[in-house]
């Protein structure tokens, strides 16, 4: 779920602490405090004993879309588990000029670690190198940087492993449907993002395999308002459809209203991101969105939990090695009405 605005174990708040069961990936940003936090019990292996106290700064954009916000939700919530942490969120923001201050000022701060959602990327590049050659290591969540120098671990989602999942489920059910030549359309998230076109990649590549091409695409922004404008356009510009697939729940709210206002039913539809709102759509069964594959927020918590590990010099518990690995891809699932159940205490609010 990841991106310039916006977004992208224990519950908290409805999305997932720590294990990551959940997904959305994307960005952009709607904030949303409806639900409350649960107190996570931690899992009591000898990494989270106390150790050597460790202050780690974070920065995501601001949380105007619920991924992100539960994105900061978690961080902060996994940081709370342990007294050997002291948490120093900057204000979220979505302006480069003032996400690279906020970083700064933690790099001046001398922080223990840094755990980072940039707005973007390539961007903010140049910043978490600084951080990374003061001897801060930096735990890039999300949005990767291009330098590998500049991080000491990333974690996020698989975006293409999302497309695959979205391309297996509409290749699968049109081919069983015997569909000679469907009409599958796509709504991207912020088009210029590597994560977006990673997972319009995988899309592809997984349809390819049953002999389909997605007929038209188009790109919105992580937000309602887009979602409900792009699926508009489209729906007015193809009289039938057979399959949609859209990158993001959060949008997906507005790509829903626009289906709802213009009473289009023959065709289904696969979300993406995991988000609580979906989950009820697909669990309700009169809803043209029959699934959406995940990119969980939990991968926040997750980040935290890494930046403690490597700022006291542990590794992971389960693993052989010594240290923290260098990168973490989180696995994308897919959530239908058959296990919708499973997954709907974990799912966050857009």
């Amino acid at each position: 779920m990841s991106h310039s605005p916006g977004r992208r174990g224990f519950l908290f708040g409805g999305a997932v602490i720590g294990g990551g069961l959940l997904a959305s990936a994307c960005t952009s940003n709607a904030s949303n405090d409806e639900s409350s936090a649960s107190a996570p019990a931690l899992a009591g292996t000898d990494n989270d004993k106390p150790g050597q106290k460790v202050v780690i700064g974070f920065s995501a954009p601001a949380a105007d879309h619920g991924w992100i916000a539960a994105i900061a939700k978690n961080a902060e919530a996994a940081a709370k588990l342990y007294p050997d942490v002291e948490f120093k969120a900057v204000e979220p923001t979505n302006d480069i000029n003032q996400q690279i201050a906020a970083v700064e000022s933690l790099i001046d701060a001398k922080v223990g670690a840094l755990v980072i959602l940039p707005n973007d990327g390539q961007q903010l590049n140049q910043v978490a190198r600084k951080a990374s050659d003061a001897g801060i290591p930096v735990v890039n969540l999300d949005r990767v940087f291009p330098d590998k120098l500049s991080y000491r671990t990333w974690i996020g989602g698989d975006n293409y492993g999302m497309g695959v999942a979205a391309g297996h489920y509409i290749g699968a059910k049109l081919k069983e449907k015997g569909v000679a030549k469907p009409v599958i359309l796509e709504i991207q998230g912020i088009a210029t993002l590597p994560l977006t076109q990673d997972r319009s990649k995988g899309f592809a590549d997984a349809l390819k395999t049953y002999g389909f091409t997605v007929t038209a695409q188009q790109d919105a922004q992580f937000t309602v308002q887009s979602g409900t404008d792009v699926a508009t356009n489209l729906l007015q510009a193809h009289k039938k459809i057979d399959a949609l697939w859209n990158h993001d729940d959060d949008q997906g709210v507005g790509v829903l209203a626009a289906i709802k206002e213009a009473n289009r039913t023959e065709f289904f539809m696969v979300g993406g991101a995991g988000s609580a709102n979906a989950m009820r759509e697909i669990k309700s069964g009169s809803s043209v969105l029959e699934a959406t594959v995940t990119y969980s927020p939990s991968m926040a918590s997750s980040a935290v939990k890494l930046a403690r590990l490597i700022a006291q010099g542990k590794g992971m518990s389960d693993l052989v090695e010594q240290g923290v690995p260098q990168s973490i891809t989180l696995a994308s699932e897919t959530i239908t009405k058959d296990n919708v159940d499973t997954y709907l205490p974990l799912g966050f609010e857009s």
